[in-house]
């Protein structure tokens, strides 16, 4: 994904992820890649989601993370919440999904939806 301000981004996705056990696994800057900083994160020991620095994606993108457990659903909310994010639908029971759909969104710093979502009752 793409962020208009890397380190604003880079943070903001650094504090919401951490509830789903994501963290900060690799940054390289501009320097070395010849254009744009770059950020990978995961679970270890390899990242699995980048942000990269640079002109935003158009229109804004949804991505979901998958979490184990409702109560990290929520922690993501309001981990990303914390960080800056913008609530776009609380932490709850999305039945016109499926009937086990625990899910959480929130806006990042560009206006991407961002997911947290359990399938487990």
């Amino acid at each position: 994904m793409t962020a208009s301000d890397f380190q604003r981004s880079r943070e903001f996705y650094r504090q919401a992820l951490a509830p789903l056990g994501y963290g900060l696994l690799m940054e390289v800057p501009a320097s070395v890649t010849g254009g744009a900083d770059v950020a990978g994160f995961g679970e270890p020991p390899k990242p699995d989601f980048w942000v990269i620095s640079g002109q935003p994606n158009h229109p804004p993108v949804h991505i979901a993370f998958r979490a184990a457990t409702r109560a990290m659903v929520d922690a993501f909310h309001q981990a990303a919440i914390t960080a800056g994010g913008r609530d776009n639908g609380g932490p709850g029971i999305r039945p016109h999904y499926h009937q086990n759909y625990y899910g959480a969104f929130v806006l990042d710093p560009d206006g991407h939806n961002i997911e947290a979502v359990c399938h487990q009752a």
